[in-house]
C-alpha cells in the first residue's frame, strides 16, 4: 500500500478518534481543518476542540476558516495537493470546489448504515427509534447531504440499554477502523462505490434541547429510549412538583399495570422511583438536581421528600 497524503476535516471527539488513527498510520496528514474555537466552561473561555488539540499535539498545521466558500481558502486547500480529504463531523458545508480538490475527492465517516439516518444526529435517532442495529458507512462525498456512493459499511448491534455516549464511543472506534480500510483500497485502486437507495433514506434531524423534556403520556419504553439517547447530552429531564428540573440519567422499564395518571409517582424506595406513564411504569435509577451531582434515586430520596402520589411535570 502506498501511503496517501491526507487533509483531515473534523471537530468533535468522534472525529478526533479517526484523526489519531490516521496519525498513527503510514499515511501523511498534511493539514487539519476544524471549526473555530468556541467559548466553553463557566468562564466562557475560547477553547480548542478535540480535533485541533490532537493536531497540535502532533504538530500538524491547523486551519479554522469560517467558511470554505472563500476563494483564498480554497486556493490554500488546493495547494496541499492532497490525495484525499477525510471528513468527519466537520460542521461546514463543502462546496464543489473543495469536493473536487483532492485527487480522490473527499470521503466521509458517517455514524449509521446509510441510507438510514442521513443527517446530523444518527446515533441518537437510532436509539430513540428503537433500532437494534446501526453501524458506520464510509461514503464518497457529493453535493447532497450524506447521499454519496458507499465505499464501506460496517454494522454493529445496539444493546437494549446502550446510551448515546456508549454507542458514540463504539462507533467512533469502528469508524477509525473502517476509514483505514477504505484508504488502503483507494491506495491500491481496488475501492468500489455502491449507490444508495434513496427510497430507503430517512433523516436524523439535529437534536433540539426541547426534546429532552419527558412527556409522561408516552409509553415507558419510548421514554427509556429517550433517556438513553440523550445521555450524556442534552440529558432527559422532568419537573418536580416544586418546579425544579430533575435530570434523568438512567431508567428501567418495569412490568405491571397501573391506573395512575401519567407522571404520578406510584412508588419511591431504595430500588428507585416508579413513575406511571401512558403505557407501563418507568423506574428512575440515576437523577440529578440543578447544581448537584448525579446520584442514585435512593440517595436523592434521602435528601428530597418525594411521596407517592406526587406528579412529575412534562
Amino acid at each position: 500500500m502506498k501511503p496517501l497524503k491526507i487533509i483531515f476535516a473534523g471537530t468533535p471527539e468522534f472525529a478526533a478518534v479517526a484523526l489519531r488513527a490516521l496519525l498513527a498510520s503510514p499515511h501523511e496528514v498534511c493539514a487539519v481543518y476544524t471549526q473555530p474555537d468556541r467559548p466553553a466552561g463557566r468562564g466562557r473561555k475560547l477553547t480548542a476542540g478535540p480535533v485541533k488539540q490532537a493536531a497540535l499535539a502532533h504538530k500538524v498545521p491547523v486551519y479554522q476558516p469560517q467558511t470554505l466558500r472563500d476563494a483564498a481558502v480554497q486556493a490554500a486547500l488546493l495547494a496541499h495537493e492532497a490525495d484525499v480529504m477525510v471528513v468527519v463531523a466537520y460542521g461546514l458545508i463543502l462546496p464543489v470546489e473543495v469536493l473536487q480538490a483532492p485527487q480522490h475527492g473527499c470521503i466521509n465517516i458517517h455514524a449509521s448504515l446509510l441510507p438510514r439516518w442521513r443527517g446530523a444526529a444518527p446515533i441518537q435517532r437510532a436509539i430513540i427509534a428503537g433500532d437494534t442495529a446501526t453501524g458506520i458507512t464510509i461514503i464518497q462525498m457529493d453535493k447532497g447531504l450524506d447521499t454519496g456512493a458507499m465505499l464501506e459499511r460496517r454494522p454493529c448491534e445496539i444493546s437494549a440499554d446502550e446510551t448515546g455516549g456508549q454507542l458514540h464511543d463504539r462507533l467512533a472506534a469502528l469508524g477509525a477502523e473502517a476509514v483505514l480500510s477504505t484508504l488502503a483500497q483507494i491506495s491500491d485502486g481496488t475501492v468500489k462505490g455502491e449507490a444508495q437507495d434513496d427510497a430507503l433514506a430517512c433523516y436524523a434531524h439535529k437534536i433540539d434541547k426541547k426534546e429532552a423534556l419527558i412527556d409522561w403520556h408516552r409509553a415507558a419504553d419510548e421514554i427509556r429510549r429517550q433517556v438513553n439517547a440523550f445521555n450524556p447530552w442534552p440529558v432527559a429531564y422532568t419537573l418536580l412538583p416544586d418546579g425544579q428540573r430533575l435530570r434523568v440519567w438512567q431508567v428501567l422499564s418495569i412490568s405491571g399495570d397501573n391506573d395512575a395518571a401519567p407522571g404520578t409517582v406510584i412508588d419511591a424506595t431504595k430500588a428507585g422511583i416508579d413513575v406511571a406513564t401512558g403505557n407501563g411504569v418507568l423506574r428512575l435509577l440515576q437523577v440529578q438536581l440543578p447544581g448537584g451531582r448525579q446520584v442514585s434515586s435512593s440517595d436523592f430520596l434521602n435528601a428530597f421528600a418525594l411521596e407517592c402520589g406526587a406528579r412529575l411535570g412534562g
